[in-house]
């Protein structure tokens, strides 16, 4: 783990580590802030992580049907309103 002063000043060293295949991760005031990973590792997450999104069309067809016993639907009737 890098503070954000030694990763700035050893920025080589922390590039190196990340393409060798070891993450590095850089805290801010003592607090964790970022991770420096290689392109190539990073852009295999992305790839993974969109596998395994579901499509929004797919997200609505699994919603409950209308009237039924899970989609309780509000008793309350809309007032009358004067114009």
């Amino acid at each position: 783990m890098w503070s954000l002063q030694d990763a700035k000043n050893r920025f080589s060293a922390v590039v190196e580590a990340a393409l060798a295949g070891r993450p590095q991760e850089v805290t801010r005031r003592g607090r964790p802030a970022v991770v420096v990973l290689a392109a190539e590792e990073y852009r295999r997450l992305v790839a993974e992580a969109a596998g395994r999104r579901e499509s929004f069309a797919d997200h609505l067809l699994a919603l409950p049907a209308s009237g039924t016993e899970d989609a309780p639907r509000l008793t309350a009737r809309p007032r009358d309103v004067a114009f």
